[in-house]
């Protein structure tokens, strides 16, 4: 079921064409993945969700309530965790929690509760009485995000989450972020300049540059549709002409070569690699390594956009 559904988003600034009939679903409790090069068009798109811009066509509706007819109710449902760390560094982190879930209007002992939840599952519970301005920057960030789900949204918006963090901040926000997922329903829009990050977390992703789709779908889909065909490499001692010809005779091989004792596989969905080993263990031929060589993200969106995603 989608949750979130942009609809035909053109945005002009000027004579610039920033976002050029943009479309796309996101499913409940799924996290998506929403990547392009600087200058994309990414910020501005999200500034048009979160009602900061309006578009010049299209519409968007979250949580079935049209952004621009019925802006309050969509924004009730928005979780948003900026780019910019936005905290106030005189007070605590209790203090800002309790100023940020008081802007939700929450109150009383909901309010105290949900501080505490949020502490909790951001890890900061120790740090509550320190004052933000001696944070280091993993911690400002988990804050940051611990302030957006004070009223537990059903979409949170993450807008580079994990810029400048160390790898402690980093682990609790990829574990926060899968959790909040699971066991409170909602949905993720991820958004980031790691495409490892991507890559881990998320299934789907939309891939924009230069204000255009240029690539939707699930990651194996994108990949397929770049990269058909991946490779496998055998290393193994006395391999024979008979042995090759054998293997070329497996389903789902599309090449095979040898060359300096190794064995190289191009592949497609239908490959199983036991199918090669059973083959292998007849000529009684001891295999000193498998590697399997699959098409990455990053080598998917360079490919498609002619950029890395810093650009």
């Amino acid at each position: 079921m989608s949750i979130i559904e942009v609809k035909n988003i053109t945005k002009r600034f000027n004579d610039k064409l920033v976002l050029d009939n943009v479309s796309y679903d996101v499913n409940q409790g799924e996290i998506f993945g929403f990547i392009g090069p600087n200058g994309a068009g990414k910020s501005t798109l999200i500034n048009i969700m979160t009602s900061l811009l309006t578009p010049d066509s299209g519409t968007i509706k979250i949580c079935g309530y049209d952004i621009l007819k019925e802006p309050i109710k969509a924004k009730e449902c928005i979780g948003y965790v900026p780019q910019d760390i936005s905290l106030i560094e005189e007070l605590t982190a209790y203090d800002n929690l309790e100023f940020f879930g008081a802007l939700y209007g929450l109150k009383g002992k909901e309010l105290k509760e949900r501080i505490n939840e949020a502490l909790e599952v951001t890890g900061l519970v120790e740090k509550k009485k320190e004052k933000v301005k001696k944070f280091s920057g993993g911690m400002k960030r988990r804050l940051n995000i611990a302030a957006a789900i004070m009223h537990h949204p059903k979409v949170l918006i993450m807008d580079e989450p994990t810029v400048g963090v160390d790898p402690q901040s980093r682990n609790h926000i990829f574990n926060f972020t899968k959790n909040i997922c699971k066991e409170w329903g909602s949905t993720v829009i991820y958004t980031s300049h790691y495409m490892e990050e991507v890559e881990e977390l998320c299934k789907r992703v939309f891939i924009i540059d230069l204000g255009k789709e240029i690539a939707y779908g699930t990651k194996d889909e994108i990949k397929t549709s770049v990269f058909p065909n991946n490779k496998v490499t055998i290393e193994a001692k006395d391999i024979s002409a008979e042995l090759i010809l054998n293997i070329e005779k497996v389903n789902g091989i599309l090449n095979v070569k040898e060359k300096n004792e190794t064995i190289i596989l191009t592949i497609d969905s239908n490959f199983k690699l036991n199918n090669v080993l059973t083959i292998i263990e007849q000529y009684g031929i001891n295999i000193k390594k498998i590697s399997y060589d699959e098409a990455k993200l990053e080598d998917v969106f360079l490919a498609l956009t002619g950029k890395t995603l810093r650009d």
